[in-house]
């Protein structure tokens, strides 16, 4: 059997290097809408966004979030997102690398976004869950908590929750976990 795929390939990867340019690459429909996302950005003051292997590689990167209001004022938190090709039919893996003491990001670095689980849509784009990152930081959600403690001392006790997030970052412990210094 004459796969017909394998001989368009071939003539268009010749085509390419006939004209003396390398063959140009097809983007993913999810590479194209991640294009189209990030270029139509509007990153709140607070969030910078970086592309730790380049621009060439968009499916790949890190938003910096400098809170400026709230619990968290001060701090410095680096997330990771890695998207799929089947985005936006899927959201972006999003992990939080800063060690954090907070109800919705557990010590491993998960983060508890409905919109990153069972309310994503593939109307979402990259700026609702960057909006959604920095709402985490004005206002942590006890309902719905990763880490349990911390959700049951923000909810019970709110004073001895700010002390707990300041102590963790300024880089002591809280409880038996020591937490890297943010500030």
């Amino acid at each position: 059997m004459i796969n017909l795929f394998k001989i368009k390939d071939k003539r268009l990867q010749d085509a390419g290097s006939a004209n003396g340019r390398p063959p140009v690459k097809k983007q993913s429909a999810g590479e194209l809408r991640l294009h189209k996302d990030i270029s139509e950005l509007n990153l709140p003051k607070s969030t910078v966004i970086s592309f730790p292997n380049g621009k060439d590689d968009l499916m790949n990167f890190e938003i910096s979030i400098r809170p400026d209001e709230g619990y968290y004022l001060g701090g410095a938190f680096l997330f990771t997102f890695l998207v799929s090709s089947a985005y936006p039919h899927e959201p972006p893996k999003v992990k939080c690398k800063t060690k954090v003491y907070h109800p919705n990001i557990d010590l491993e670095g998960n983060v508890c976004l409905n919109i990153l689980r069972e309310d994503w849509k593939p109307v979402l784009n990259i700026n609702t869950i960057i909006y959604g990152l920095n709402h985490l930081f004005t206002q942590p959600n006890h309902e719905d908590p990763l880490n349990h403690d911390a959700a049951a001392v923000l909810r019970d006790n709110p004073r001895l929750f700010e002390t707990n997030v300041r102590r963790a970052m300024a880089g002591g412990y809280v409880g038996q976990v020591h937490f890297p210094r943010c500030i």
